[in-house]
């Protein structure tokens, strides 16, 4: 009678056990955090899966602000260096801090200059919260992403997309491609990046 009841006891001691050996072994799938990512830093993003009501009340303001803009100036693209058919959740976890990093570098670059020249005051507190994030995001771009073997396949087109659009496009191009990319990048991509690998 004893051995009868020990032995549901033993069944899963040896069960805890294998569970544990299969998920030392990596043959069990777990959650991997962003900053347990090869290569990466000090990397936390996930105070970004949404960005605070005032802040976004913010990017809205500048957002109509450049698209008013817009209506004034002359532009036309050759290329769309932020299509819509991309999607961050084609890339494997660790490339999407490198795609977003990118992206907010480019947006960076062309909102500041636009601030320089007619917008500071609209785009002063979203430039802010732009540097912080870009900050952030910074430290989840691994380290061999610059330093190993060159992107492949969805993210090398998606960074020689942009890259050749900050060389090749027109200014006005890229002020508009930024403004209409603006919510996505903020709603979506931050999103799934904050999401680590939760995000499918």
């Amino acid at each position: 009678m004893r051995m009868q009841l020990d032995l549901p006891v033993g069944c899963m001691l040896v069960l805890m056990l294998m569970t544990m050996e299969l998920t030392r072994m990596g043959a069990v799938p777990v959650p991997t955090p962003l900053s347990a990512l090869p290569g990466a830093r000090s990397c936390s993003m996930a105070q970004f899966k949404s960005l605070p009501p005032q802040d976004m009340k913010a990017f809205r303001r500048a957002k109509d602000a450049l698209e008013e803009s817009l209506l004034l100036k002359n532009w036309s693209c050759s290329s769309r260096p932020f299509p819509r058919t991309r999607d961050l959740r084609k890339l494997q976890v660790w490339e999407r801090p490198v795609a977003l990093e990118a992206e907010l570098a480019l947006t960076l670059k062309v909102l500041e200059t636009v601030a320089n020249s007619t917008l500071g005051d609209i785009l002063d507190q979203p430039l802010h919260t732009l540097r912080y994030i870009h900050t952030k995001l910074q430290a989840c771009v691994p380290t061999q992403a610059s330093a190993g073997p060159r992107p492949r396949g969805h993210l090398h087109h998606w960074l020689h997309r942009v890259r050749e659009a900050s060389k090749k496009e027109s200014t006005g191009c890229l002020e508009a491609s930024v403004t209409f990319n603006l919510f996505r990048l903020l709603t979506h991509d931050l999103k799934c990046v904050a999401s680590g690998d939760l995000c499918v």
